[in-house]
């Protein structure tokens, strides 16, 4: 179910200008809007990635499609495009929202760690998941992630972290680029869809570590694409809905490449993969 934009909290950094709304839930949400400068499609690539990096199990923010009332947008003439020396308005109704973890009056999240922190996140294995979901969608930007300090049992499965301890967290955000951003296409390079940080990948020394993400990627059923298309606002693809079914199909084809995809990234950018053999 739709939730709805009852205030905006802050802009967000980043090409598709998002903005941080707080909604009706209780909850805030980093919102994508339609007519974001980037295409309508970065929606649609958003809602794809969600839905299997939840399959994957990969630790990523819970999405809902963010409803902007017109009388919000009446009132907050903030919640606009920047498009140079002028603005360009959004349009009532429904856009793309990525939970934010918490309160932002009260939560700190950030986009980087030192890496004497980067290495106690306690679920830091999630970016050789990430990876593999980051070859298998072509996402052609950058690995993106935020980190925060929490009880690890209220937001990770983890039943061998004792019931109080509280540690960093990472969760994969940002996935517009998947699929080559709005071109829909896949367009493999061994560079692309990587971490900044290297040590992130500094225990890998084979295939086997990449488990078991690797076969869940593999495994994947292909009624996972039904329920993208089920759940998806139809507005956001304006015709586009054939041209969708043509991109999960093939991305379906793909999951016997990934292997291979990863052995070339590792190859391409060995000093990220020291003990790999």
């Amino acid at each position: 179910m739709p939730v709805n934009a009852t205030r905006l909290e802050r802009r967000m950094r980043g090409g598709a200008q998002a903005q941080l709304l707080a909604c009706d839930d209780g909850r805030h949400y980093v919102t994508k809007f339609l007519e974001n400068p980037q295409h309508r499609r970065i929606l649609v690539n958003e809602w794809v990635a969600a839905v299997f990096l939840r399959h994957l199990q990969i630790a990523a923010p819970e999405v809902r499609v963010v409803n902007l009332p017109q009388p919000l947008l009446s009132a907050e003439p903030d919640i606009c495009l920047q498009m140079g020396n002028s603005r360009r308005p959004v349009s009532a109704g429904w856009h793309f929202g990525s939970q934010f973890p918490g309160n932002p009056a009260s939560d700190a999240v950030y986009d980087y760690l030192p890496d004497s922190l980067l290495t106690s996140v306690f679920n830091l294995r999630q970016f050789l998941g990430a990876l593999v979901f980051d070859k298998w969608t072509s996402n052609s930007d950058s690995r993106q992630a935020i980190f925060f300090r929490r009880r690890i049992r209220d937001w990770l499965d983890e039943p061998s972290a004792p019931a109080l301890q509280k540690g960093f967290i990472a969760q994969m955000v940002d996935h517009g680029y998947i699929f080559d951003g709005p071109q829909w296409e896949f367009h493999d390079s061994p560079i692309q869809g990587l971490y900044f940080r290297p040590i992130v990948y500094a225990s890998v020394r084979s295939l086997d570590d990449f488990q078991p993400w690797l076969d869940r990627a593999r495994f994947c059923p292909e009624n996972l694409c039904d329920e993208v298309l089920r759940q998806m606002p139809q507005s956001w693809l304006e015709g586009d809905s054939e041209l969708l079914e043509v991109l999960l199909d093939r991305l379906m084809k793909r999951r016997g490449r990934i292997e291979d995809l990863l052995v070339a990234t590792t190859r391409a950018k060995a000093h990220y993969f020291p003990l790999w053999r």
